[in-house]
C-alpha cells in the first residue's frame, strides 16, 4: 500500500481545511469521485497534468485507510 502522508495534506487555509494533494487545490474527494464516475487514472491525468499515478493511488490509499479507522472506531 501507498504511504499516501506523502501525497496528502491538510491545511485549513487551502480548500476549507479537506485533505488535498500536496502543491494543488485538487482534494482527495475530486480524485474519488472521478474515479467513481467512471474516469480512468490516464483520463485524469490527461485533463490535470500536475497529477500522477502515485498521487491517484494515494487518494484511494487515504480513503481505504479512513473507511478502515472507522470500522475499528465502531
Amino acid at each position: 500500500m501507498i504511504d499516501y502522508k506523502q501525497y496528502i495534506t491538510i491545511n485549513p487555509e487551502i480548500r476549507f481545511g479537506k485533505p488535498t494533494l500536496i502543491g494543488t487545490r485538487i482534494t482527495v474527494f475530486d480524485v474519488l469521485n472521478w474515479l467513481a464516475n467512471g474516469m480512468s487514472t490516464n483520463e485524469i491525468i490527461e485533463d490535470f497534468p500536475e497529477l500522477n499515478e502515485n498521487q491517484i493511488k494515494a487518494c484511494l490509499s487515504y480513503a481505504a485507510d479512513r473507511e478502515h479507522k472507522i470500522q475499528i472506531a465502531s
